[in-house]
């Protein structure tokens, strides 16, 4: 498994498409002049840009990589090479993911990192009007690591059972952009108005959902970044333990069903 794990690194640092991606880095350099146009929250806006950068390039790499490493693998033939290897499917698959998962999060320290070189710069151009807190933009980094590498599970299990690409690429991101609302719509379906407006068979349906969809919202933490607001320890400690059961049920799920998938 280690082995699978270190060939898909490489595979992920020789591969061009995740080069080009890496491109987007570059836009870093704009955050210090465009953070100047606010007079007042340069550090604020600053700190937004560069974390919606992270989170960008951090959803391409995940949708990218977890979605189509099983399955170029399978084109290319070289899957059968390896299960002829005294290794198990479900090795294989933990090992890909483990992979995607180190790289991301190496990708993680590095944005960290970028962002704040960047935001120290744009905090130099403009006075500062309120006390940064760096070690919660350090904090957003990680978790928003944490948010990826779970939707990367969420990739693996559609690659387990699909024979292309479509499936694993368009169901992770409706699983995405599902997982990232789905707080939103339960705690406006349990307001008033919302108990009100809605039908029962709808409202049923959607908590349905908000309990079996992952949920993005936890893993979150621009708003203390940005703000400097002091994020709630307990919660953090849910979510992290969150992130680890979640990511577990469904890498059991998918080596569940890699393991009796028809291989042709």
């Amino acid at each position: 498994m280690l082995l699978c794990m270190l060939q898909t690194l490489k595979g992920i640092v020789k591969d061009r498409t995740i080069q080009g991606i890496m491109g987007v880095f570059l836009l870093f350099l704009l955050v210090p002049t465009v953070s100047t146009l606010s007079m007042r929250q340069a550090t604020e806006l600053s700190t937004t840009l560069s974390l919606s950068l992270v989170s960008f390039i951090m959803l391409l790499l995940a949708v990218f990589l977890g979605s189509t490493s099983i399955w170029r693998d399978i084109e290319r033939r070289y899957t059968y090479s390896v299960l002829s290897l005294p290794l198990s499917r479900s090795s294989y698959l933990i090992g890909k993911f483990a992979g995607i998962a180190f790289f991301l999060f190496g990708c993680s320290v590095v944005l960290g990192g970028v962002s704040l070189a960047v935001i120290k710069v744009s905090s130099g151009v403009t006075a500062v009007g309120k006390p940064f807190v760096w070690w919660y933009l350090l904090l957003a980094v990680l978790y928003d690591a944490l948010k990826y590498i779970l939707l990367v599970a969420v990739s693996m299990l559609f690659s387990s059972i699909s024979t292309s690409f479509f499936l694993p690429i368009f169901g992770t991101i409706s699983t995405f952009l599902a997982g990232t609302v789905t707080q939103e719509v339960y705690d406006y379906l349990n307001t008033p108005s919302g108990l009100k407006s809605v039908s029962p068979f709808v409202r049923e349906s959607a908590t349905l959902l908000y309990y079996i969809l992952p949920n993005f919202s936890g893993f979150d933490l621009k708003v203390h970044a940005i703000y400097s607001i002091t994020p709630d320890f307990r919660a953090l400690v849910t979510v992290f333990f969150y992130f680890l059961a979640y990511t577990a049920m469904l890498l059991g799920v998918a080596a569940f069903l890699f393991e009796r998938r028809e291989m042709k």
